[in-house]
């Protein structure tokens, strides 16, 4: 494997911060090791011997990979590379001994990658000698020189400490608008260079247009919408939220043919990528149907006692219930109350009197139809088996033991 390197007043610089758009050695030395190419952190050096060097000579050449390096416990690698130069005329290859912890290689992609707001710095290196550089943003002049040609004030050059040919372009509070290609020119007398760097700009998931509530009859069709914004580009998925939180295939879509009333509730948009956690927005759904009675009761009742009744019924819109014995329509007053709730009705009625006994009638009533159930009122003795007037029968029969059990005691 051979990597490019270059050796510069003594010091071997073994990743991009040497002078000008050489090298990429620690990104390929990453590869060699299995790992996801990670961006430049800083200057990676060691020091070789300066009477090598003689008079401070500017050693250019190819790094050849002798060995492979070795990785120790605390996440430290460390090898050997060469580097080819001419010194006093002969070609000779100096060891460069290079030391890193793995925390310096991240587990980032090969282009330079923003998640905003936070500031970036995009690197580049001038020549040695007299050399000028340059920043373009596309096809825009962004810097020539120490001239700033942007009217962005988010743009500035950055020159590394101690290291006069540091050429960095940083830019504050990264937006998608910062997204693409950045290109460094590096100019001199003889050896123009110029480096192409795509920028890539990550933004959360955003859910910026969504469904609103809406109300419909049930059987009708229902047509979902659920936009988000994001980069890369979000998945978005719908779930139903029940119990089972049905999930839908993915989509910004949600196509519901016939809708049930049990397919009522609340819908919930999830817009995700890899960037942050998933941005999440609910539609309710709101199912329209008529009336169905599913519980009437009634017990037997004694004259002189109260009587209940109740009618129990599912609808939406709720329904109003009516009452009625025979074709009479029940009202308040007289010994007669009614009480009316979103899904219940009860029919009170006090000092029950003979005339009160019959079948009562409940009516649940809303815009889309009526439903309506029937039960009898009737006094205890002539309650059928399993009713309420079946307790007293069961306590005579008890008195009627307890009786007989004394008459053979006395004998």
């Amino acid at each position: 494997m051979l990597l490019t390197c270059q050796i510069v007043d003594g010091y071997s610089y073994l990743n991009e911060a040497v002078k000008g758009p050489l090298l990429s050695s620690i990104n390929q030395l990453s590869l060699d090791l299995g790992m996801e190419p990670g961006p430049k952190t800083g200057k990676e050096r060691s020091l070789v011997p300066p009477t090598l060097f003689g008079q401070r000579p500017k050693l250019e050449g190819i790094l050849h990979y002798r060995s492979p390096p070795l990785l120790y416990p605390n996440k430290t690698i460390a090898g050997c590379l060469f580097c080819p130069g001419i010194i006093k005329h002969h070609l000779e290859f100096l060891p460069v001994i290079f030391v890193r912890h793995l925390e310096a290689f991240p587990p980032t992609r090969r282009n330079p990658e923003a998640s905003g707001p936070v500031s970036k710095e995009i690197r580049c290196y001038l020549l040695e000698g007299l050399s000028k550089g340059a920043w373009l943003n596309r096809s825009s002049i962004i810097f020539a020189g120490d001239d700033k040609w942007s009217v962005d004030p988010r743009v500035s050059i950055v020159s590394g400490v101690g290291d006069k040919h540091e050429y960095s372009l940083q830019i504050k509070k990264v937006d998608v608008t910062d997204d693409g290609q950045y290109t460094c020119s590096v100019q001199n007398e003889h050896n123009p260079r110029t480096k192409h760097i795509q920028l890539t700009v990550k933004v959360p998931p955003k859910i910026y247009d969504i469904s609103t509530d809406i109300t419909l009859n049930e059987g009708s069709n229902v047509s979902l919408i659920c936009m988000a914004s994001g980069k890369p580009e979000p998945t978005i998925s719908w779930r139903h939220i029940t119990p089972l939180a049905k999930k839908f295939e993915s989509g910004e879509y949600l196509f519901i043919n016939g809708i049930t009333r049990d397919q009522a509730g609340d819908y919930e948009c999830s817009a995700q990528n890899d960037i942050s956690f998933p941005d999440i927005k609910t539609v309710k759904v709101t199912v329209n149907f008529p009336p169905t009675i599913h519980e009437m009761k009634s017990s037997a009742v004694g004259l002189g006692r109260t009587a209940l009744l109740r009618c129990e019924a599912a609808a939406v819109p709720s329904p109003t219930f009516e009452w009625y014995k025979g074709d009479k329509r029940l009202t308040k007053g007289h010994g007669i109350d009614i009480n009316n709730l979103s899904s219940r009705s009860i029919l009170t009625m006090t000092n029950m009197t003979e005339d009160r006994y019959g079948n009562y009638t409940c009516v649940a009533v809303n815009k889309l139809g009526a439903a309506n159930a029937s039960v009898p009122l009737i006094p205890p003795n002539t309650a059928p088996y399993g009713s309420t007037g079946s307790a007293e029968v069961l306590s005579s029969c008890r008195y009627l033991v307890l009786a007989l059990c004394s008459f053979l005691s006395v004998y």
